[in-house]
């Protein structure tokens, strides 16, 4: 798995367009946002429906175009894959996992943590 929650690579590259949109675009629109990549248009053209099947991007109708959303931000998505990924275990294997996630984070995510948990109280 090379992306955010189980998407493949292209998947996440054109997430990532339609996150740093401020308006719905279109498929080549989102192709120009995919500069370091040279997909043809069917294949964006691919990947936004299957996105949109995946309810992870929102379409409309634009005349003969589609203009394509992110169904939600890039935070709510990583939450929701935390949340899924977390709601499989139980118990003592829930409270493992977070320690073991926790070993490996960065002062600085600490730090965050910290300050999350603060803003709940």
């Amino acid at each position: 798995m090379s992306g955010r929650a189980g998407m493949g690579e292209l998947e996440s590259a054109v997430m990532g367009a339609l996150w740093a949109a401020d308006r719905p675009v279109t498929v080549r629109e989102v192709m120009s946002n995919l500069s370091d990549r040279d997909p043809a248009y069917t294949t964006v053209m691919t990947v936004l429906d299957r996105l949109a099947k995946k309810g992870l991007a929102q379409r409309e109708r634009d005349g003969r175009a589609w203009r394509y959303t992110a169904a939600s931000t890039r935070e709510e998505l990583t939450a929701t894959a935390l949340r899924s990924t977390l709601s499989a275990l139980e118990g003592p294997s829930r409270k493992a996992a977070l320690l073991h996630f926790l070993d490996g984070a960065s002062p600085d995510e600490i730090a965050d943590l910290r300050a999350a948990l603060d803003d709940l109280d």
